[in-house]
């Protein structure tokens, strides 16, 4: 079946008609005539049989459908230039689109990624945050690395390390003390985080304490908002050590208690099954597995 897809070139003149609500300066942009957008723009019309524009004394405006149209046709050019770019910049290279949790890739991964890079110089490697699981078939993504229970349907999932958080904060939130029981973390504000909702319950489970107050508190979805949230004294957050080995190092923040607790959830590599022969993915997980175990056995 032919696709109901417009001629490139009308779209293009189109995006550009419609981003400066000008046919003119789209012309300009485009090193077209302005009569050649307009009969762009009325091929276009005409073939989507709907008015994208209103013609004013003042120039033109984009109807409710034109406004709507061209929100999503703009999205579908950049994808289209992005994927045509990859493709023009990685001749004789193989590529992997890894989806990952944003302050892990910030963090743990990428100071270690150079070392795979100089391993694997014919490989490239790209990385976009995703906070939350998705479907493989639904993406561009070759792999994943996220923090869950190792239950992925139609994937293999590889274990890369636990996940340990402390509570953290501000010296000064607590100054003079230095340390605190349990019960006086209670009395703090207590920052959570939205992909671990009960993670303070947890904790505090985790020393024999109910807190009735364990899931109120500041929502932030990043490890690393956690972080500048804890440093600006707004409360305490429970983040990992390896995710702010520098702040503690620093002294910017601090842990007033070092009990941790022991989650049913762990950072995972996943690969789908249909990717699970792909030579430069088999590379990249046996490169990442074993930095995982080492940085296990490190800080055993």
């Amino acid at each position: 079946m032919r696709r109901k897809i417009p001629p490139t070139q009308a779209l293009i003149c189109f995006e550009s008609s419609a981003r400066h609500e000008s046919f003119t300066k789209a012309a300009e942009e485009l090193s077209l005539t302005q009569s050649a957008v307009c009969r762009q723009i009325a091929n276009l019309e005409e073939f989507l049989d709907i008015q994208l524009f209103r013609r004013t004394r003042r120039g033109v405006k984009l109807t409710d459908a034109g406004q709507t149209y061209s929100r999503r046709i703009a999205s579908r050019l950049d994808a289209v230039e992005r994927d045509t770019l990859s493709v023009m910049g990685n001749q004789g290279t193989a590529t992997l689109e890894l989806a990952l949790v944003p302050t892990f890739g910030t963090q743990w991964l990428l100071p270690r990624l150079g070392d795979f890079l100089r391993q694997h110089p014919q490989i490239t490697v790209n990385l976009t945050n995703r906070t939350r699981p998705f479907l493989f078939a639904d993406t561009e993504f070759d792999a994943a690395i996220y923090f869950g229970d190792g239950e992925w349907s139609g994937t293999q999932t590889h274990f890369l390390m636990k996940e340990s958080p402390i509570p953290v904060c501000s010296p000064a939130l607590i100054a003079p003390q230095h340390q605190l029981t349990p019960e006086q973390i209670a009395e703090l504000p207590l920052l959570q985080q939205t992909t671990r909702p009960y993670a303070w319950r947890q904790w505090f489970a985790a020393v024999d304490m109910r807190v009735e107050h364990d899931l109120n508190g500041t929502r932030l979805e990043l490890f690393s908002m956690l972080a500048q949230a804890a440093m600006h004294g707004l409360g305490v957050a429970l983040i990992p050590p390896f995710l702010i080995r520098n702040e503690l190092a620093e002294g910017r923040l601090i842990s007033p208690c070092a009990r941790s607790f022991d989650s049913a959830n762990s950072y995972f590599l996943v690969i789908p099954e249909r990717k699970a022969e792909s030579a430069a993915l088999l590379a990249f997980r046996d490169w990442l597995t074993a930095e995982a175990e080492r940085y296990r056995l490190e800080n055993s």
